[in-house]
């Protein structure tokens, strides 16, 4: 059950009983597989290259997650914590081909628009890409999430305060994240995210986050 607890301004409401893992310890050699970017630069590839790269084979048991995971294949997992509300996501939402319904609709809960409480269906696709860029990335550390779907009224009251928000932005459809890591900078992850090949990303240095959305392949920010 999610709890919230006292307003604490711009970061909204901290949880003080974080949702705990649904799952799990995570898959040894998807850590193994996972490319490096501490070094060089990543060349381009497509989203279905970036999970064919990290693929695991052989997943572990996950006994709490909808109790079909003994002997499953290939696995696509995301992992993240908010910021504004101090909730806490780990969850598997597809299995060989398959995305699984009600962790779907977890990750739909957990990237709501917390300033209203409202939520929408998130488009798959972007957790794809989301979860793509993390595998290549090489980090067990879960994403920070700073903003998933918004409202109209919410990206009205955003634009009022900043030029960097956009009019008609995908965070509306359902189809963006803003994100952090503390052990990887804004350039490794825009190169995880241009390595997929698959959406819009988005460098926001001076504000340490990456915008990942499945709009149309382009890049901006510095």
């Amino acid at each position: 059950m999610w709890h919230k607890c006292g307003d604490l301004g711009e970061l909204g409401y901290v949880c003080a009983h974080a949702r705990t893992s649904r799952t799990g310890t995570g898959a040894s050699r998807d850590e193994q597989a996972m490319t490096k970017l501490t070094n060089g630069s990543l060349s381009r590839r497509s989203l279905l290259g970036a999970f064919a790269a990290t693929a695991v084979t052989a997943a572990p048991v996950y006994s709490k997650t909808f109790g079909i995971l003994r002997g499953a294949g290939d696995i696509r997992r995301i992992s993240m914590r908010s910021a504004r509300t101090g909730e806490t996501l780990d969850t598997i939402y597809w299995i060989e081909g398959k995305y699984i319904r009600e962790a779907l609709k977890e990750i739909n809960y957990f990237m709501r628009d917390w300033r209203e409480d409202s939520i929408v269906r998130m488009d798959p696709r972007n957790i794809d890409i989301v979860t793509a860029a993390h595998r290549l990335l090489g980090t067990s550390e879960p994403y920070l999430l700073l903003s998933g779907y918004r409202s109209p009224r919410t990206n009205a009251l955003l634009r009022r305060h900043s030029r960097l928000v956009a009019k008609n932005s995908l965070h509306m459809k359902g189809m963006a994240a803003d994100l952090r890591l503390a052990t990887r900078s804004v350039s490794q992850m825009a190169r995880a995210g241009l390595a997929c090949n698959a959406g819009g990303v988005g460098k926001y240095s001076r504000s340490d986050f990456v915008h990942l959305d499945c709009g149309a392949v382009r890049t901006w920010g510095a």
